[in-house]
C-alpha cells in the first residue's frame, strides 16, 4: 500500500499510511502526493483516498417476520447526500516537486501612482490597471502571468514618467526660448 506526503498549514507531513492519514487532519481539499503522482492533488481526486471520504450507507434491519407494509409501495432508496465534485487544481510546472510557489513578483505599484500623478496621467492609468491584477494572478496560481503583468506595470510606468520627463524638459526649454525673445 502507498505512504502519502500531505500538506497540513503549508507544511510537508509524512510519508504516512493510508489508514494514519485522517488521523493526521486529512479532509477532501488537502494536497497529498506519493511516490509515482506526477505532482501534489486534492485528496478527494485520488481514487485509493477518495474511499476515505464517502459516507457509510446506512444498514436497516430486515422486517419482523408477519409484518406486512401499510401501502405495498415498491422500496425506495433513502436520500443520499449528493457527492459533490471538487474542480480539478492544477499544480504549476515550477511546484511539482514542493508545496509553495516563489514569491509574489513586486507589482510596481507605487510606480505606477507616481508616474499617474506626477507625469502622465493617460499612461498612468494603464500601469495602475497592470499592476492591480499581478495579486489576482498571482492568487489564482498563475505566476507567470503575474510576473507578465508585473513586467508591464514597470513599463508602462517607465514610458509615463518618461514621457512626462521629456515635456518637462521641453517646457523649461520653451520658457527659457521665450524669456530669450522677449528681449529682442
Amino acid at each position: 500500500m502507498a505512504e502519502y506526503y500531505i500538506g497540513i498549514n503549508n507544511k510537508q507531513v509524512g510519508p504516512l499510511p493510508v489508514d494514519e492519514l485522517l488521523r493526521n487532519g486529512l479532509k477532501p481539499d488537502t494536497l497529498v502526493w506519493c511516490q509515482g503522482m506526477s505532482g501534489w492533488e486534492k485528496a478527494i481526486n485520488v481514487p485509493e483516498l477518495a474511499a476515505l471520504f464517502a459516507q457509510p450507507q446506512p444498514q436497516y434491519a430486515p422486517p419482523a417476520e408477519g409484518y406486512q407494509q401499510p401501502y405495498q409501495q415498491p422500496y425506495q432508496q433513502p436520500y443520499q447526500q449528493p457527492q459533490y465534485q471538487y474542480p480539478q487544481y492544477q499544480q504549476p510546472q515550477y511546484a511539482q516537486g514542493g508545496m509553495g510557489m516563489p514569491p509574489k513578483p513586486d507589482n510596481n505599484m507605487i510606480w505606477a501612482i507616481l508616474s499617474t500623478v506626477l507625469c502622465c496621467l493617460p499612461i498612468g492609468i494603464v500601469a495602475i490597471i497592470k499592476a492591480s491584477k499581478v495579486d489576482t494572478l498571482y492568487m489564482q496560481g498563475n505566476y507567470a502571468g503575474a510576473e507578465e503583468a508585473a513586467k508591464s506595470a514597470k513599463t508602462w510606468s517607465l514610458i509615463g514618467a518618461g514621457l512626462g520627463l521629456l515635456g518637462g524638459i521641453l517646457y523649461v526649454i520653451l520658457v527659457v526660448f521665450a524669456g530669450i525673445m522677449s528681449n529682442y
